[in-house]
């Protein structure tokens, strides 16, 4: 496959688009995060999200640390071209850092933030270093 698709998205200035990590089936956000060219790129020849970590400036795999893995089952474009929609299958149920299954685990109540989602895995047992 050809890299010419890769220009139809509407890169930032920085290089960057954000990506939603939307659960097949449930329909859940996962989890934004961002991709460069290098990182949508390899998300499409391997199936398995990759991104673009901003704090660390280095491409990483999802589920490199954690075995978390994101594998993709469909990649959109949304209209202005600009925000990338991976439809991903979640390995292990959790995608966020804090051990839950949804990065969108605080909703707004009544002028404060409540915690909705439960600690699926304690963080310290995921991330073992």
């Amino acid at each position: 496959m050809k890299d010419g698709w890769l220009n139809k998205v509407n890169w930032a200035q920085d290089g960057l688009v954000p990506a939603v990590a939307q659960e097949v089936g449930s329909g859940r956000v996962l989890t934004v995060a961002w991709m460069n060219r290098e990182a949508l790129k390899k998300t499409v020849q391997t199936g398995e999200a990759h991104y673009w970590s901003r704090s660390r400036r280095k491409l990483w795999r999802k589920g490199e640390e954690s075995g978390h893995v994101q594998r993709v089952k469909a990649i959109r474009l949304d209209c202005d071209e600009d925000v990338i929609l991976l439809e991903v299958e979640q390995a292990g149920g959790i995608a966020c850092h804090t051990g839950r299954h949804s990065c969108f685990f605080q909703r707004l109540d009544g002028g404060k933030w409540v915690v909705t989602d439960p600690v699926l895995k304690d963080p310290k047992d995921i991330y073992k270093r």
